[in-house]
């Protein structure tokens, strides 16, 4: 595990792709958090979610930024470093 990201050159102002995870939306399914990722703009669903989405996001595509779309909430992790952190 990395004490800091190594991958803030993949984080860009990005549009959410959607108002709910985006698979979810499409196949039916639930949510508990989102995540929004920071290279593409893949709203997906968080860990606690039964299809994990975010993560399957960043299996398929190798996109290691996710920030939490949660109200409120203003972190990012980083999958590649396995860190939690803030933008400056």
């Amino acid at each position: 595990m990395a004490e800091a990201c190594t991958h803030l050159d993949q984080i860009h102002e990005v549009t959410p792709s959607a108002a709910g995870c985006e698979d979810c939306l499409r196949s039916g399914g639930t949510w508990v958090h989102l995540r929004l990722c920071r290279t593409c703009g893949h709203m997906g669903c968080c860990d606690s979610s039964p299809a994990k989405h975010a993560t399957a996001h960043f299996h398929a595509q190798e996109h290691p930024v996710v920030q939490s779309a949660e109200p409120g909430e203003s972190w990012l992790w980083c999958y590649s470093d396995e860190v939690a952190f803030e933008l400056r």
